[in-house]
């Protein structure tokens, strides 16, 4: 197959945990060839979606890990699989992309995830769909229901709904005298609507990230072990990764949300649970590949590319 990766630009990523490049070394080894291109890479004519895509030869080295074979513009809709790999932030040219990806796939090739999903399923309001899955949460821009929420559960966590890594996540508790500066921050004075969630102390024992490959979940999962004195599990925040055999919990929450994940066209998915609780539902590019194989001498991407060629 012809598999072309949109994704941020290759030659900024940390290879050796990068989900995006075990994807396209999987590919290369089952004789697939394998584009990358970015969001800056595609344009529309005529109603035909155009990609300047790279060609790529890539090697599991720490230098000259990629090589570029040939640089070719084409339509997007010709190639067989487009996987969206890229980053947030979900601003505006990410909304755009994925309007674009919509239209790839009605030319001819197969997106995923699937771009329409990507935009309805926000990563933090998706959990929403499953409110026995989760703690008590609160989405709001208004800082007087958030306080209250507070109040209420006296120890929360409150985050922006579009953020990625740990970024920009609060613990907030009953009588914090810094709640109303956080509060205004995040909110941008009322205008800009965040998630607030009771406080998991099951943290210290880690955020799990768990994937779910074709609306199976792996064997194992990479649990996020804050660092001391945070509380934020992210690697990007300083988090320390072991691996954890799935527990009878979070197979049960895996089975509750991979109905929806298969209906909307979700094939590789991250859950992020911490204690018995779902927290997120990571859609746009979930990664910890590389540690759970490398953790567990596993090839969790097999499966994903053996459903991909059928």
């Amino acid at each position: 197959m012809r598999i072309a990766i949109l994704m941020d630009p290759i030659e900024h990523i940390k290879r050796y945990k990068d989900t995006s490049f075990a994807m396209m070394l999987e590919a290369q080894r089952r004789d697939h060839n394998i584009g990358y291109f970015t969001q800056d890479d595609m344009w529309i004519d005529d109603g035909i979606v155009m990609g300047e895509v790279k060609w790529l030869k890539v090697q599991d080295q720490d230098e000259n890990y990629y090589e570029v074979l040939s640089t070719n513009s084409q339509k997007l809709g010709d190639l067989d699989v487009v996987l969206m790999r890229k980053d947030p932030p979900f601003d505006n040219e990410y909304l755009y992309a994925t309007h674009l990806l919509s239209l790839i796939e009605a030319q001819g090739a197969r997106v995923v995830n699937n771009p329409q999903s990507i935009r309805d399923c926000n990563e933090k309001l998706f959990t929403a769909w499953f409110p026995h899955c989760c703690v008590p949460t609160h989405v709001s821009a208004n800082k007087n229901r958030l306080k209250a929420f507070v109040s209420q559960h006296k120890d929360v966590i409150v985050k922006p709904l579009d953020g990625m890594g740990g970024q920009s996540i609060f613990r907030l508790k009953e009588g914090d005298h810094n709640t109303t500066v956080i509060l205004d921050t995040l909110t941008q004075n009322g205008t800009q609507t965040i998630m607030a969630q009771r406080f998991i102390p099951e943290i210290i024992e880690g955020d799990k990230r768990i994937l779910i490959i074709h609306g199976k979940p792996a064997p194992y999962a990479l649990a996020r072990i804050p660092a001391e004195g945070e509380t934020r599990g992210n690697i990007a925040a300083g988090g320390t990764g072991i691996g954890r055999e799935l527990s009878e919990r979070d197979l049960w929450l895996c089975e509750q949300i991979a109905p929806t994940l298969i209906e909307k066209g979700l094939n590789f998915v991250g859950l992020d649970v911490i204690g018995d609780y779902i927290t997120e539902i990571n859609v746009t590019s979930p990664t910890c590949v590389r540690e759970i194989d490398s953790i567990y001498g596993l090839n969790l991407l097999n499966d994903f590319f053996e459903e991909l060629e059928k």
